[in-house]
């Protein structure tokens, strides 16, 4: 498809997307040849964004195209307040999704139609409770993000003060979280004498599966000891690997969707790479996702830490110093000369040197795969948007190769850079001195330390629900020192050409 496809509609006036809508549309577009009226639900998604369905909704949509999983529909839900808004958003198009594909040969456009409802979003969450605990429901997945599982950094371990838990501990039948839900809806399926579930994370989370059997098992816990019981043994948790380029929705966004020919008031633009990796763990039935490119294997891990530490990670180690130098989009840090140097360094040297290869990729050849994607034009995913809660993201990516060098007793000055460049973010000016805009949950705690790094850089990794125990390694905390000292005397930039020599 060229470059011009997307702009080809002529002039015309854009189609308002819906069921009625569908064969109106230009003849370009892919759209569902299925009959939506005969799907029926068993999924329930908590978390229903742009990445959902670029991913597990599509993997589903074409199973659909194939006549395969109509039994297999998704019903979305949330539990913020701003799932409301994408409720209506999705509403008023029958729950039709367009995704745009950005690629640098030439952009494309599809309709997809795996979902079919949007349980009301309600303060109690009744609701979703009742959706969930309706027989036909066998899975419930979600993407609540890496940072929404009730995990204490530090620790690793289930967050049991929060207030949010303590709230749903004391109202389990008006849950204000996911997971209360989750174990309100179980709860009914076990007095009803029906099966449990497969509860299944699409979050970019080591471990997802385990993470979130850890969190709905500790709070049933906390509420019925026996019901924990029975969650554990009774409901699947599969950990999993997702992985997919989605950036956020933005005018331009909605301005391209109607280039297309479409007027979609909530579309999702994408890479043309998807990778879905998966355990057969699930214990009421599934959809056959292999037929359409995910793959189901023991080895889940290595797929997951290879992606968590060289793309994830990647992500990280170039968004902050992005932002920082006024780099708007990763594709263009890409371009920067100290950037795309930045990466490759710190990813040869310190973080693919600690994971194993993959059954079909080495680990170089991954990183090239991902030095690729992160170049890739089309895709406008801004540095401010990857930097976004660095206080789960940097637990979550970074630290741990960190620890693997210090295990190893190899060198991390490329990592200690960076978090010495995360550091420098969170002081809240770029180095032109422009204002950085709160830009994670801790914002004002992350300034706080950030100040006080300038003088005193031991502050920063005080910060024992980020750090843990690793500011009190003595050559992280030196190298660490070093540079956020370099920074701040010599900026960004000539810290980076210090590095790279």
């Amino acid at each position: 498809m060229d470059e011009l496809r997307a702009s080809s509609f002529g002039g015309e006036t854009p189609i308002p997307l819906s069921n009625a809508t569908l064969l109106d549309l230009p003849a370009e577009i892919a759209r569902p040849h299925y009959d939506r009226r005969s799907l029926t639900a068993g999924i329930a998604h908590i978390g229903l964004g742009n990445f959902h369905r670029a991913h597990q909704a599509w993997y589903s949509h074409r199973l659909m195209q194939e006549g395969k999983a109509l039994d297999w529909a998704i019903v979305g839900a949330g539990v913020r307040e701003s799932d409301r808004l994408q409720r209506r958003r999705l509403a008023s198009q029958d729950w039709l999704s367009t995704l745009i594909e950005l690629d640098p040969a030439g952009k494309s456009a599809e309709v997809i139609g795996s979902m079919i409802g949007f349980v009301p979003v309600e303060t109690g969450n009744q609701m979703l409770v009742q959706q969930m605990a309706e027989s036909a429901i066998r899975i419930v997945s979600l993407t609540v993000t890496e940072g929404g599982y009730f995990k204490d950094p530090a620790t690793g371990d289930f967050d049991a003060k929060h207030p949010d838990i303590q709230h749903d501990v004391g109202n389990p039948d008006h849950p204000r979280t996911a997971f209360g839900a989750i174990v309100a809806a179980l709860s009914r399926r076990r007095a009803s004498g029906m099966p449990g579930f497969t509860c299944l994370s699409c979050d970019n989370l080591r471990g997802n599966g385990q993470a979130l059997r850890a969190t709905v098992v500790s709070l049933a816990e906390m509420i019925d000891p026996a019901l924990a019981s029975w969650i554990d043994a009774e409901c699947g948790f599969p950990n999993s690997m997702v992985d997919c380029i989605v950036p956020a929705t933005s005018t331009s966004e909605l301005d391209l969707v109607q280039a297309f020919g479409i007027v979609d008031a909530a579309p999702v633009t994408h890479e043309p790479f998807r990778q879905w990796v998966l355990e057969d763990d699930f214990r009421a039935g599934r959809p056959p996702w292999e037929d359409v490119g995910a793959t189901f294997t023991r080895q889940v891990h290595d797929y997951e830490e290879m992606k968590i530490r060289i793309l994830n990670g990647g992500h990280q180690v170039i968004a902050t110093a992005a932002d920082l130098l006024g780099v708007r989009t990763i594709s263009q840090a890409m371009e920067h000369t100290l950037l795309r140097a930045l990466l490759r360094k710190v990813a040869l040297e310190e973080i693919v040197p600690n994971i194993a290869p993959t059954a079909d990729m080495t680990r170089r050849s991954y990183l090239e795969l991902v030095e690729e994607r992160f170049s890739n034009p089309e895709i406008a995913d801004t540095a401010r948007r990857v930097a976004f809660d660095g206080s789960s993201r940097h637990p979550a990516f970074v630290l741990p190769s960190i620890q693997d060098c210090l295990n190893s007793g190899t060198q991390m000055v490329g990592l200690a850079l960076i978090s010495a460049l995360w550091s420098r973010y969170c002081e809240g000016v770029r180095e032109d001195g422009s204002l950085i805009e709160p830009n994670d949950p801790d914002w004002s705690l992350l300034q706080s330390k950030a100040r006080m790094a300038r003088v005193e850089p031991a502050a920063w990794l005080g910060m024992k629900r980020v750090y843990g125990d690793l500011g009190k390694h003595a050559s992280f905390a030196t190298t660490f020192a070093h540079w956020r000292s370099l920074i701040s005397n010599q900026g960004v930039k000539r810290t980076l050409r210090a590095y790279l020599s």
